[in-house]
């Protein structure tokens, strides 16, 4: 018994293939990565960044992350990311249902001088086929490094 009752197949599925999705997410952006950035998003999904804008769609992620990629390039990498690490912690399932996940996880994003900045997901993921993709993704920073390539 988990929570109190039996956990059922279909969710130890989705509880794994939303935490896959985190990890694509991070690994994507920290790669340079920002077509499979965007396509952990639903083709009208938000990220919403608090007190830097919402963006609707993967095209409109897709933009505003590779603004974000470029600040946070080292010199002579070509447009490429420098040493970017997202880690993601502490997640937790708010709410699971067969056709809706919430979470909320801690992040710290390192470069190569160390912290950059961090922060916490609030994360409502359906699913797509297969996959369970961002609904909506809302990202609080909580603070940055003065030297912070990333937040501006």
């Amino acid at each position: 018994m988990i929570f109190g009752g039996p956990v059922q197949t279909w969710e130890l599925v989705a509880r794994e293939r939303v935490r896959d999705t985190l990890a694509a997410y991070t690994h994507a952006g920290d790669r340079g990565r920002i077509g499979e950035l965007a396509a952990t998003f639903t083709e009208d999904g938000v990220l919403e960044i608090r007190g830097g804008g919402t963006h609707l769609g993967r095209d409109a992620i897709a933009e505003m992350l590779s603004d974000a990629v470029e600040r946070g390039s080292a010199p002579g990498h070509q447009g490429r990311p420098g040493v970017i690490r997202h880690f993601v912690a502490n997640l937790r399932f708010e709410e699971i249902t067969p056709h809706r996940a919430r979470t909320s996880a801690y992040f710290l994003a390192m470069n190569a001088h160390g912290p950059d900045h961090w922060g916490r997901y609030r994360d409502t993921l359906v699913p797509v086929g297969d996959r369970w993709l961002f609904e909506r993704r809302l990202v609080g920073v909580d603070g940055r490094a003065p030297d912070s390539v990333m937040i501006p």
